[in-house]
């Protein structure tokens, strides 16, 4: 199993468990992603979700090797990253969590972070560029020339700096993020689940109404990129654990 699922009362876990790749996400665990998440929608004993990975990591992003972006058909990709939720998903974040792992926290509703764990968008460093809603929610959740530094020089960032800015709301001790995350899920459930179900909508709504052009634009964008020399070479060296060589064509 590459995705497993916990229920804790009212509380679904739902663990990317694919260590050995840095919980790199293939077709496989994308299908895991959006079956779990199927559950945590459709079963109405169920009223909040948590996302994790490991406790050394919790997403490399994409597996280059496996292919781009899997997707699910209720999910988009991953699983996850366009899916309408009716309830709470929170992110609960162990290590890195990188490329599309970043997407994923960013399409999460809330984060919580260990003090160790590291965000970014290394998608240029590969001749890629972030097309799993990291070119519009990135900017969205954060200071943007923050968000814009993410994105061209593709360097992680700690978790207290993105707590500092509001992308993490909670930063815990290491090991303790799934912890921390549950506590927060916990309170949610002490809630009216119907207002909460509402509020997130309301919320959803108004977030996500700029969405279909950030789409449109990061797949024009992504076309200029998939003819170039520059992305074939940046796929290359990163498979060949190597330092690219960029021709700007």
């Amino acid at each position: 199993m590459t995705v497993t699922t916990e229920r804790r009362g009212r509380v679904l876990v739902v663990s990317i468990e694919r260590e050995a790749k840095r919980n790199a996400i293939d077709q496989r665990v994308a299908d895991g992603i959006e079956a779990a998440l199927n559950l945590l929608e459709d079963d109405p004993d169920l009223w909040i979700g948590v996302l994790t990975g490991t406790p050394t990591v919790f997403s490399a992003g994409t597996d280059l090797a496996a292919g781009l972006s899997p997707k699910g058909e209720r999910g988009g990709e991953y699983g996850v990253i366009r899916r309408r939720r009716s309830k709470p998903l929170i992110a609960a974040v162990e290590g890195f969590a990188l490329g599309g792992g970043f997407e994923i926290v960013l399409a999460c509703d809330l984060v919580v972070a260990s003090s160790t764990a590291r965000f970014g968008l290394p998608e240029v460093k590969r001749g890629l560029m972030a097309i799993c809603g990291g070119t519009f929610r990135a900017p969205r959740a954060l200071p943007l020339n923050l968000a814009r530094e993410m994105l061209l020089v593709g360097d992680p960032l700690p978790a207290e700096r993105l707590y500092q800015v509001g992308v993490v709301n909670r930063v815990t001790e290491p090991g303790e993020a799934l912890a921390g995350a549950l506590g927060l899920a916990e309170r949610i459930c002490t809630n009216g689940p119907v207002a909460v179900r509402a509020s997130l909508k309301a919320v959803e709504d108004v977030v996500a109404a700029d969405d279909e052009l950030g789409w449109s634009s990061t797949a024009e964008g992504f076309a200029s990129i998939t003819t170039s020399e520059d992305m074939k070479e940046g796929v290359a060296a990163f498979l060949g654990k190597r330092a690219p060589e960029w021709t700007g064509r």
